[in-house]
């Protein structure tokens, strides 16, 4: 199934390629105007309904969220999250076994589901006047599953295929599972989203219903659209199918949280499949919900200085000026329930020795640590990072899944509607300190994924 890009990253997607309009970008942003326009009310039970109106075309999107995913599941039943978005597709006694895509398919329409650490959500993208059947075949769902083993038992085979192919034949992919099991030494977004093999192998039907009936309930849920409908219409059906859906209690998202860092961790894996070595480096870092909230959005601008474009130090000081790595960036993904990450990425250009360009990168960080950033690279990486706002109800679905994604970890929607007057917001102090409190080695692991006869 899809998995979810970040908001984070949706967020820089969408406004890379508002890039390519130059005469946009030189033009001023309005203070204080909403990205989104979102509307949204509460049905009786509990569950939030959001809407993003767009009348450019006959279609909308249907989106529900669950505010259950990976990091909320038993120890020792890792993938019991993802293994149940794959069989809410199974059937109910209303929408027989693998029906529910059939039917949108046939209707024109295309859906999908994703499971993060944090959420686990559902879409449908269909012409308006088939919304109503969407929406009755989604809350059929929520509370109608119908789980056999006769299903079961295929659709482990199924997503253990899926991780064979996403993580254990991607050497990165693996490199990336064992780095975040280092960082997190007690918090479970050290387990994979999609679970370790053999913990996929052993879950049974019975947890699998358990896990359905505790969090799949109307008021843990936020159902939003976007799209050519207006809010008495999605008020109406919202309250015809969903509204009469009985509450069930829901757990509290207990975590356990990790000690603070105090030792530098480093990964490395040799794998013959790999020809040229590649870097990461991840830091815990402040999320909008946990931790110093006030260097969310510096370090917002910490990573578009660093790593984002050609013009960035990284890549200005490792790829251009040096010549010792073909590529080098950062990212930084700060709408997690708990903390969030921030990533440091490079790969060498061949010939280049992996401890000679891991220097290199620490020199640029020290730089900046010692320096901060100046007035004019703030200046370029805020104009930049807010140019897109003015697109950002373009695409049917990105608005609905930047909302829903933040909504569904708890971040208010005004944080959402009004980010790029909070990014304005940031001064070149406050990336200084973030930069400082936030890049610290006991607070990050390093890996390297190199060749087989390659030693670091």
């Amino acid at each position: 199934m899809d998995k979810a890009p970040s908001v984070s990253r949706l967020r820089r997607v969408l406004l890379s390629a508002a890039l390519l309009a130059p005469l946009i970008a030189a033009m001023p942003a309005p203070a204080a105007a909403q990205v989104y326009g979102a509307k949204t009310f509460t049905l009786a039970h509990g569950m939030q309904v959001v809407l993003i109106e767009s009348h450019r075309a006959p279609v909308v999107a249907h989106m529900v969220w669950y505010r259950v995913g990976a990091a909320d599941e038993v120890q020792g039943l890792s993938g019991i999250a993802h293994f149940l978005e794959h069989l809410m597709f199974k059937g109910t006694p209303s929408v027989p076994q693998g029906q529910f895509s059939r039917i949108v398919a046939r209707e024109g329409g295309q859906d999908n589901a994703f499971t993060s650490w944090d959420y686990t959500g559902y879409f449908q993208t269909v012409a308006r006047d088939r919304l109503e059947l969407v929406m009755r075949m989604e809350a059929d769902r929520m509370t109608n599953l119908v789980l056999r083993s006769e299903d079961i038992e295929p659709e482990r085979l199924v997503i253990l295929e899926e991780r064979r192919q996403r993580i254990d034949n991607e050497p990165r992919a693996l490199l990336r599972e064992q780095m975040l099991a280092a960082l997190w030494l007690n918090h479970p977004y050290g387990r994979p989203i999609i679970g370790w093999e053999h913990e996929i192998r052993a879950i049974p039907k019975a947890e699998l219903e358990a896990f359905y009936r505790r969090w799949y309930a109307p008021n843990n849920a936020i159902l939003v659209v976007q799209g050519d409908i207006a809010l008495p219409e999605l008020r109406s059906l919202a309250e015809r199918y969903y509204g009469v859906i009985p509450t069930r209690p829901v757990p509290e998202r207990m975590r356990p949280q990790d000690p603070p860092g105090n030792a530098e961790r480093r990964v490395v894996r040799r794998d013959s499949r790999v020809r040229e070595p590649s870097f990461m480096r991840i830091y815990a870092a402040p999320s909008l919900m946990r931790g110093e909230r006030a260097h969310v959005y510096p370090l917002e601008v910490l990573a578009h200085v660093l790593g984002s474009g050609l013009e960035s130090r990284l890549s200005r000081a490792l790829v251009q000026e040096q010549g010792i790595a073909v590529s080098a960036g950062a990212s930084y993904d700060s709408e997690s329930l708990d903390l969030g990450s921030f990533y440091l990425f490079a790969q060498p250009r061949p010939g280049v020795a992996p401890e000679r360009l891991e220097a290199a990168m620490d020199a640029v960080l020290a730089r900046m640590l010692a320096e901060g950033v100046t007035e004019e690279e703030l200046a370029r990486s805020l104009r930049q990072m807010t140019t897109g706002a003015a697109f950002a109800r373009d695409s049917l679905m990105g608005a609905a899944r930047t909302v829903g994604a933040a909504l569904a970890v708890g971040i208010p929607l005004d944080e959402v509607e009004y980010w790029p007057d909070r990014l304005r917001a940031v001064t070149a102090p406050q990336v200084a300190a973030a930069a400082r409190a936030t890049l610290r080695t006991e607070a990050s692991v390093s890996g390297w994924v190199l060749p087989q006869e390659a030693r670091q």
